[in-house]
């Protein structure tokens, strides 16, 4: 019976391995540059706009979380002790070459970032028992895909 585990392991292993290597690399980067090319470049046109709104609240702006604080909240979901360990690690393994690479996909990550909050906003909705607005991947998910 332990061979028999073994073997389901082995071949797990075998998968896992395949799929986190190399395809997932090509598929994230070729999602971003397609969003990229789709969005016409958005990470780079609109980032003094981004900046601008990022600090300054709307007038008349009605909800509970400012401009900033909202930022803030996005950046702790994205941005992890895993990330910041991440980084390090990469630098130490893969040197100066794995930091063009993170670099090249962070430019193309803004795009995604950008339509995943793109999506958040479109698709959310207001909750009628507390007044609270609700949003995110399980909402745009349900919503905007049925």
């Amino acid at each position: 019976m332990e061979g028999f585990f073994s073997v389901i392991n082995d071949g797990l292993v075998a998968i896992d391995d395949f799929i986190w290597g190399v395809p997932l690399m090509v598929l994230i980067l070729f999602g971003g540059i397609l969003l990229t090319v789709r969005l016409r470049a958005v990470q780079f046109r609109q980032l003094p706009r981004a900046l601008r709104y990022m600090v300054k609240n709307e007038k008349g702006g009605a909800g509970e979380v400012s401009s900033f604080g909202a930022l803030c909240t996005a950046l702790s979901a994205t941005i992890g002790t895993g990330n910041i360990v991440g980084v390090a690690t990469a630098i130490v393994a893969g040197g100066p070459g794995a930091l063009f690479w993170m670099w090249l996909a962070a430019l193309f990550g803004m795009a995604t970032k950008f339509s995943e909050g793109l999506l958040a906003v479109k698709y959310r909705r207001v909750d009628k028992k507390t007044g609270h607005v609700l949003g995110g991947p399980f909402y745009y998910i349900e919503r905007g895909m049925g």
